[in-house]
């Protein structure tokens, strides 16, 4: 029997077409409450998936409450050795009371580098160049997108961070 139960689930997936559907979310993005973005802005949206895969680590929470999603702002460039970065800020506030948070970023400066010197004959490559400051981070929540506007010139990613499941005493001094 639990040789068949595997066979079973797989044809059946198949008989529906769920074997050819991606695993992402199902659109669910209504941008009518949202603002068009500004002449030489850009509206990027994150629609998070409402399940994962479960974690094979049994540290982390399985609960989208412990997880924050981390919005990374920055630039393709090319550029040598040295660290680069530049300045920018980014801003959340809410339409309305009963809407989500929208993001923005402005204050976009120039790239910035340590200027040190760099080995001979070393070849410029092309990198995601962040901008500089503490990372920005949002709570997981799967029933609106995250809209955040930017200058066409910048690109947004983001990343998934999940919390462990076991807590730690603080010392009291």
């Amino acid at each position: 029997m639990e040789l068949i139960r595997p066979v079973v689930v797989a044809a059946a997936s198949a008989f529906l077409g769920l074997a050819a559907l991606p695993a992402a979310a199902i659109p669910r993005l209504d941008l009518s409450g949202y603002p068009a973005p500004a002449a030489g802005e850009r509206r990027w949206v994150i629609q998070l998936p409402g399940v994962l895969p479960p974690t094979h680590d049994p540290a982390l929470s399985p609960q989208p409450r412990d997880w924050r999603v981390q919005l990374i702002v920055g630039q393709l460039a090319q550029i040598d050795c040295n660290q680069h970065s530049f300045s920018g800020r980014l801003r959340h506030w809410r339409l309305a009371d009963d809407k989500p948070m929208v993001f923005r970023v402005d204050n976009v400066g120039p790239m910035a580098s340590t200027r040190m010197a760099c080995p001979p004959g070393q070849p410029r490559r092309q990198a995601f160049v962040t901008m500089a400051g503490k990372p920005y981070v949002v709570p997981y929540e799967v029933s609106h997108p995250i809209v955040i506007y930017a200058p066409a010139a910048v690109q947004l990613r983001w990343r998934l961070w999940k919390a462990e499941r076991q807590s730690r005493d603080a010392l009291a001094l």
